[in-house]
């Protein structure tokens, strides 16, 4: 180990200075500068009545992001995957059977939870730049007679959007539970938990709430939660006499159960962990920045900058991955020009203007960038910036194309 004194020395100990990025890739994005101010607020204990108090009004802030009424709407302590893994670790028990609705990188993941939990695992699949038509998901579940049904919502590993809509009522028919990640879409696209009949939906702040990554907002319904009150087992340092624990399976994860956690968001206040107070307070202020806006208005935002993305990109001849009809509006993927160095166009981006975009996963890796406009910077002039950045930085490379084209495309477009 190195004297204290090199230590110093070297400069480790220096303040943190992160230069100032335009974060436009596929997420994290900047934070919303009150966000960044809420959560310098002082600390409280967990169980002081204002934290208390706050952690309610968290509650009825996200119901109507998530278009619910469900009563466990709430916070996981953790990054967006805590909250996927709480939701299936929750819901699925070893052997049980689980139909994945697969069309990019995140379906992927859910399989490689859902293998952990030691869930049986069947999937209906699509191609990178599709989405799965409603009649193979009902096919599927007929073939498969799930308990659980799993899907994204935006997948920003291939940009595209599956429709939701009808999918609960399929689930419901056949007895199943359908979970729902909108980690990309939430504060951006319309999110309708009880319309759709979803059962669970988990969500991030990173992207669209224009927060910082670790804390996951949930929201649960009656029916998912009786089902995991059935597997509710209350750890021995905390329980009180007369607890009665339930009848199934014991949830496979202590920190993730979510019987333990919707305990400890009730009236019961039964301690499962210490909250994470600053992200509580940065997750709020997302949900008040969000509701001010107001919904219409801030998912027609999300709309207008993915229209302007993509004209301003098609301006400069360049081509949009995948299928315009099922296109998140907050990412956009586009092939990086033959010939062109795609990661020396990401780093000149980064050296010379401050801009991030995003390179990409598995079969579309070094084949096209992403580029975001979510939260905070889903705004009309951060696009234009980097849509001429992005031109100046193809100019470098010889990539031939017409001179502001994109920019000019790009403020028709969001109008």
């Amino acid at each position: 180990m190195p004297p204290l004194d090199d230590l110093r020395a070297s400069g480790l100990f220096g303040e943190i200075d992160p230069p100032q990025r335009l974060l436009m890739g596929p997420g994290p994005v900047n934070a919303h500068p009150r966000v960044l101010r809420a959560m310098s607020a002082d600390l409280l204990g967990q169980f002081d009545p204002e934290m208390t108090g706050y952690m309610n009004q968290v509650m009825a802030l996200y119901r109507p992001i998530f278009g619910t009424d469900n009563r466990w709407t709430m916070l996981v302590d953790g990054t967006a995957r805590a909250g996927i893994e709480a939701a299936l670790v929750s819901l699925i028990a070893p052997g049980d059977t689980v139909l994945v609705v697969n069309f990019g990188r995140f379906g992927l993941l859910l399989t490689e939870i859902l293998g952990r939990i030691g869930a049986t695992i069947e999937t209906v699949d699509a191609p990178w730049g599709e989405v799965v038509p409603i009649d193979a998901i009902a096919a599927a579940i007929a073939r498969t007679g799930p308990k659980v049904v799993a899907t994204i919502h935006g997948d920003t590993s291939t940009t595209m959007a599956q429709p939701i809509d009808g999918l609960g009522a399929l689930c419901a028919a056949a007895g199943a539970l359908l979970y729902v990640d909108a980690t990309a879409t939430i504060g951006g696209m319309e999110l309708a938990a009880d319309r759709w009949g979803a059962d669970i939906v988990t969500g991030g702040l990173q992207k669209c709430l224009g927060g910082p990554s670790g804390s996951a907002p949930i929201t649960i319904s009656d029916k998912a939660a009786d089902h995991i009150f059935t597997r509710r087992h209350t750890e021995a340092g905390i329980r009180a006499a007369g607890m009665v624990d339930g009848s199934g399976p014991r949830i496979g994860s202590n920190y993730f159960d979510l019987a333990m956690i919707m305990d400890y968001w009730s009236e019961k206040r039964l301690n499962h962990h210490t909250e994470a107070t600053s992200m509580l307070y940065a997750a709020r202020e997302c949900a008040r920045i969000m509701l001010g806006e107001g919904l219409a208005a801030r998912y027609a935002r999300h709309a207008a900058a993915g229209r302007a993305m993509t004209a301003g990109l098609r301006a400069m001849g360049l081509t949009v991955f995948g299928d315009d009809a099922h296109r998140m509006t907050n990412v956009t993927g586009v092939f990086i020009p033959q010939g062109v160095d795609g990661e020396r166009v990401r780093a000149a981006m980064r050296t010379r203007f401050e801009i991030e975009i995003g390179t990409a996963f598995g079969p579309l890796a070094g084949r096209i960038w992403r580029i975001g406009a979510m939260g905070y910077n889903a705004m009309q002039h951060k696009i234009l910036i980097t849509l001429g950045a992005l031109e100046a930085c193809l100019r470098m490379e010889g990539f031939a194309l017409p001179a502001g084209a994109a920019v000019t495309a790009a403020m028709e477009a969001w109008e």
